[in-house]
């Protein structure tokens, strides 16, 4: 087991593409936090009002069933990715994070987005869980060249 736990949320495999990535060219152990019920394009659909990544985004009280949690306890750093939502984490990353203790780990967040960057989805992250320890946050788009040291380096 590594020292470095890479979870990662995706709804349409890009995420997981680096994720996957990140973990295989770094020796990393992998987790993939999936939904109880898989979204499909009708639910992410986000110019529908009624679609339901738009419902649960505009309910930040609401947390997506996963299907199953990790045990993080053997690990120091938790990397955390998904791609940006409503210019935030998905809720799903609140039910990851209320599933594990995450107490004393170094969290490092990721994205993945054609546009949006990190900064706010930590700042949030940050503010819904101040007793945490969130770094500071990526943005990939492919090139994962850079995570290492970014993953390594307090």
């Amino acid at each position: 087991m590594s020292n470095v736990l890479i979870t990662y949320f995706s709804a349409s495999g890009v995420t997981k593409g680096v994720a996957e990535k990140i973990a295989r060219e770094n020796g990393y152990d992998i987790f993939e936090i999936v939904p109880q019920e898989i979204y499909t394009a009708e639910d992410l659909d986000w110019t529908n009002k009624q679609s339901r990544s738009t419902v649960e985004m505009n309910d930040k009280a609401f947390r997506p069933p996963i299907a199953e949690s990790c045990d993080v306890s053997g690990y120091d750093i938790v990397a955390i990715g998904f791609p940006v939502w409503w210019y935030t984490a998905p809720t799903i990353i609140n039910t990851f994070i209320e599933s594990v203790d995450l107490t004393g780990k170094t969290i490092k967040v990721f994205c993945t987005s054609g546009g949006s960057g990190v900064d706010k989805c930590v700042s949030d992250l940050r503010k819904t869980y101040p007793e945490l320890n969130f770094s500071k946050g990526m943005r990939f788009m492919g090139d994962v060249s850079k995570a290492k040291g970014w993953i390594e380096d307090e």
